[in-house]
């Protein structure tokens, strides 16, 4: 990762750590690059969700294009895995997403796309920052060379006909919850199941530019829980700020992972013939049940670092089709190159319909263990991490704990905190293997007093 690009494109507290002079720079450089390498005027398409800052950001980054001598192409609040599709589809040079995803209104970001939909590559990246860092001098585009913007509204209605087009049954007579987390969903998501028949109700689909990710959405799905129950639905999803990952909730008003849905829709590949490599990729903090239940499934499964990125990679270097993590970033990589919330709904729809079963059932087979997740916050990440007696403490729990749990040990890639985590067959043994280690590092000197 670089100084401002992390897993997740440049992301901050808007006009404090993400301002609107480095969405500027960005555009300037990302207008003069594609310009420069082509020889001709760059095509850019950018989208934004329901932030306040967004808007600021969005016509910053305008500014620095147009300055640049390309023309920028705005798709207006839409969704990530829109501009994704629209990027690669469309011809574009590159896409750029204004979101902070699932974190709160005043948080912002800013992702780079490539020609084919996907997170920028790392090189482009590290130039952007020595810009942004002033080492690099731009030219400025002027006369008939400067750029303009184009209203490419479109260019959503496209995608929108897109997710239709990949249903394979219709939605009538099933009553559908929908939680939009007040952001990039909002537009979208009704529509497509208004189109494909379902009875659909809807919460959190008033965006006020401050309410995104608000007590809703999937980082808080107990409203859509509650209402699905009240209201006697079939089906619940809920969505990030911009709607690139999905949880679902069953009929009962349980919670459905993303760990769940790997699961179903892997198994649901297999059975076809489609899960290409017989595996699903995963990370490492999918919980040890899912593993269970694919050993008892016959599907072998890969495991990556944290990130949906990190998934993508591994699944482009295996030629595998489906992978995610547990918080609901599911990759359906032969349609998108990043995780799609909504379309990811429709592919658990497609499932319940071809299968003629509920949502509780396709999940049952997954049963999680329990887990436990402490942070510990240390002097240095790697010291701690790296320490002969605290590695030597993580081998004896993985031995006692056999097939019957696991343990993960990992820097947290934000904060001065080692994440100790156990999965065992009872908190009690949760809570003992994840002392033991606490212990060791606190008698090496390596928490912070």
């Amino acid at each position: 990762m670089g100084k401002y690009f992390g897993t997740d494109g440049f992301r901050g507290e808007a006009n404090i750590d993400l301002t609107f002079e480095h969405a500027i720079k960005i555009g300037r450089f990302l207008g003069w690059y594609f310009g420069e390498n082509q020889k001709k005027k760059a095509k850019v398409v950018i989208g934004k969700d329901t932030r306040r800052s967004s808007y600021m950001f969005e016509y910053a980054l305008c500014t620095g294009l147009m300055a640049s001598g390309a023309d920028a192409y705005i798709m207006h609040v839409t969704t990530t895995p829109s501009v994704a599709y629209i990027t690669r589809v469309d011809d574009f040079d590159c896409g750029i997403m204004i979101s902070a995803s699932h974190n709160p209104y005043y948080d912002n970001g800013i992702k780079v796309l490539n020609c084919n939909g996907e997170k920028m590559e790392e090189d482009v990246l590290l130039k952007i920052e020595a810009y942004l860092d002033g080492k690099i001098v731009l030219p400025v585009a002027q006369r008939a060379e400067i750029g303009k913007t184009v209203d490419y509204v479109a260019g959503r209605n496209r995608y929108i006909g897109y997710l239709i087009s990949h249903s394979k049954f219709s939605f009538k007579g099933i009553k559908v919850g929908l939680d939009a987390a007040n952001g990039a969903a909002w537009s979208i998501a009704k529509g497509v199941f208004d189109a494909l028949g379902a009875k659909t109700y809807v919460i959190s689909a008033e965006p006020d530019g401050f309410n995104i990710n608000a007590d809703c959405g999937s980082t808080h799905i107990g409203h859509l829980q509650d209402f699905v129950r009240e209201n006697g639905l079939d089906v619940g999803f809920a969505y990030d700020g911009d709607a690139d990952r999905c949880l679902a909730v069953d009929e009962n008003g349980n919670v459905i992972t993303g760990d769940h849905i790997l699961y179903i829709y892997g198994l649901y590949m297999k059975e076809r013939g489609k899960l290409l490599n017989n595996t699903v990729v995963t990370t490492v903090m999918s919980n040890f049940g899912l593993y269970k239940a694919f050993d008892k499934a016959g599907i072998r499964y890969e495991k990556t670092k944290v990130g949906d990125k990190y998934v993508y990679e591994r699944m482009v270097e295996g030629g595998h089709r489906i992978g995610g993590e547990q918080s609901g970033h599911i990759i359906f990589s032969k349609y998108a190159t990043t995780g799609d919330g909504i379309l990811t709904s429709l592919k658990l729809m497609e499932v319940m319909l071809a299968k003629g079963k509920r949502l509780s059932e396709l999940a049952a087979p997954v049963v999680f263990y329990p887990q436990v997740l402490k942070n510990v916050h240390v002097k240095s990440k790697p010291e701690a991490q790296n320490d002969p007696d605290v590695q030597a403490t993580v081998r004896s729990v993985e031995k006692e704990l056999g097939d019957e749990g696991r343990i993960l040990v990992r820097e947290s890639g934000t904060e001065p905190v080692i994440r100790v985590m156990v999965e065992a067959g009872s908190n009690e043994n949760c809570e003992k293997y994840v002392d033991r280690v606490i212990d060791v590092i606190r008698e090496k000197g390596h928490i912070e007093p």
